[in-house]
């Protein structure tokens, strides 16, 4: 009896250290599936294809497999405890135990993707590319760690959205055109390797940061496909533009990811993806070596599963840096560890009016009053913002082809928009499958330099008088508003947001709370979520990725 006992666990063991080898994506007929999205009310999750036509998975299955070694189900089983769902100092924490190291850290990771990536059920689309390279740095890091470890993110495993140049990985914006793009790593990614991040590999994105195609769904694009929301696969919106970034961060498929805005391309995600997202003032973080937009409105930001993780990244990937103009020198770090519980005692916050109907967001006002806070009704301002896509089309004609000159490989094929455009029109059923209007917008546009500064000149002096106005008249420390509502104003103000889980609503899905201060007062943001974070902890993993 117990011979055959030994037998059978000699088995199961083997079964599992041989599991990953046999995780393989098989195209599926998904036909009826999307059949049944097509009178869905919200037309944006109405898809006209789920898997990508243009990547094949195994690749990056191959790239994941070729890395885990030995390791198996029974491993990830053992470490699930100490790593899902942690933050950071958690994790650093375990791994000074001796619970864990760098390496299996990585590996555990890694075979989460493997593992949900490969399944039918459970796919999510969120990963573009993985670093070939990640579980040797890992090692490096778990050698090198007594002498090296200066910073909390030393050694932690960080996805990146797929518009932040990275050496060794393509940088694609989602699209065919830039499939092949080489390129050397972005400033902020300098940084994160600089402090002994490891670079995970690439998320998914809305193609070309969502300024694509005109009311195509959230979180597609021809190379990734179609990213799904964990909390409910083709039933909730993922938010755009940072999707896979969202996405991966919610079913832990890394520690934290990096993101880009323009206008609610952070906020969005990480409110419909119950995580923390912050987009930081332009000029607290670099764009060089990022895929644009607007150089006007661009950003990258932190997106994480807590606040002070968001605050650990954000300190990592801030800084000056001379070919970005708009940067500024700052702090190295925040002091996350002072970070208090009593931080919302005593400070005033506007609250919309109309805001107060959603349920949840009015109880959750109710909750910061009764832990000290001093809440306002405001009416908010009318400001127009006619002309919002004529400015980021001329934005965007030039600041594209400036990246694609000085920042790609593929500046001989694609020097301009137009370029883009043509290319994508001999396969349009492969590479624009929902058009490509917003593109074609870009090419048509014939904006004067005088006639869009004179936009530009509007657009912010509306946007800071829709916050300064209330700020000024009540003294106020922050506006409080819901998901990405507030974005559009925020982004032309140039004032930081910070969005953090409020609670799910009756159908599931996640609803977030964003707290909008003033320029470069992310530390403020920082200590108010992370005390509301204390009195509000209402974030749960996705069923069926805890």
């Amino acid at each position: 009896m117990k011979y055959s006992c030994l037998l059978i666990v000699f088995a199961f063991l083997s079964c599992s250290k041989n599991i990953t080898s046999d995780r393989t994506w098989m195209p599926y007929d998904e036909t009826a599936q999307i059949e049944s999205l097509a009178n869905t009310k919200n037309e944006r999750m109405r898809f006209k294809l789920i898997q990508s036509k243009n990547l094949d998975k195994n690749e990056m299955f191959k790239s994941i497999q070729s890395q885990l070694g030995n390791f198996n189900e029974q491993d990830y089983i053992q470490m699930l405890p100490y790593i899902l769902d942690k933050d950071i100092l958690s994790l650093q924490k375990s791994i000074d135990e001796k619970k864990l190291n760098y390496e299996q850290l990585t590996k555990w990771y890694l075979y989460r993707i493997l593992k949900f990536e490969s399944n039918q059920e459970t796919f999510l689309n969120a990963i573009l590319t993985i670093n070939k390279n990640a579980v040797q740095e890992a090692k490096l890091c778990d050698k090198r760690r007594t002498k090296s470890k200066s910073h909390p993110i030393y050694g932690m495993p960080i996805l990146l959205k797929d518009n932040i140049n990275t050496d060794g990985m393509p940088t694609t914006a989602g699209a065919v055109a830039l499939k092949d793009n080489k390129t050397n790593d972005a400033f902020v990614v300098k940084q994160l390797k600089a402090k002994g991040a490891i670079i995970l590999g690439k998320a998914n994105l809305s193609e070309w940061a969502y300024f694509l195609c005109d009311g195509c769904p959230s979180g597609y694009s021809a190379l990734g496909g179609q990213t799904l929301n964990p909390y409910g696969r083709t039933i909730f919106d993922t938010g755009g533009s940072s999707s896979g970034s969202g996405v991966s961060v919610a079913a832990n498929y890394a520690v934290a990811a990096v993101g880009s805005e323009t206008s609610g391309s952070i906020i969005s995600p990480s409110s419909q993806n119950s995580i923390v997202g912050l987009k930081p003032t332009i000029g607290k973080v670099s764009r060089t070596g990022i895929i644009p937009i607007s150089s006007t409105l661009d950003t990258a930001g932190p997106m994480a599963k807590n606040v002070t993780d968001t605050a650990i990244l954000l300190s990592v990937i801030m800084g000056y840096d001379g070919e970005d103009s708009t940067t500024i020198k700052s702090e190295a770090n925040y002091v996350w560890t002072t970070f208090s519980d009593n931080e919302l005692k005593g400070k005033r916050f506007g609250v919309f009016k109309s805001y107060l109907s959603n349920t949840i967001y009015q109880k959750t006002i109710e909750n910061l009053k009764s832990h000290g806070v001093e809440i306002i009704e405001i009416e908010p301002q009318n400001v127009n913002f006619n002309g919002f896509v004529t400015f980021l089309n001329a934005d965007m004609k030039v600041d594209l082809p400036k990246y694609l000159k000085s920042h790609s490989s593929v500046y001989d094929l694609f020097q301009t928009v137009d370029d883009i455009v043509v290319f994508n029109k001999k396969e349009a059923a492969l590479r624009i499958p929902y058009g490509q209007a917003l593109f074609e917008g870009i090419v048509a546009e014939t904006i004067s330099e005088e006639d869009f500064a004179k936009l530009k000149g509007t657009f912010y002096s509306e946007a800071v008088s829709f916050f300064e106005t209330p700020m000024k008249t009540h003294n106020l420390d922050a506006i409080v508003s819901i998901n990405n509502y507030n974005s559009g104003h925020a982004a032309m103000a140039k004032y930081p947001c910070l969005g953090v889980p409020m609670g799910y609503s009756e159908t599931g899905e996640p609803v977030g709370i964003t707290f909008i201060a003033r320029p470069f007062e992310e530390e403020k943001l920082l200590r108010i979520g992370f005390a509301f974070e204390k009195i509000h902890p209402v974030r749960k993993a996705p069923k069926g990725y805890n």
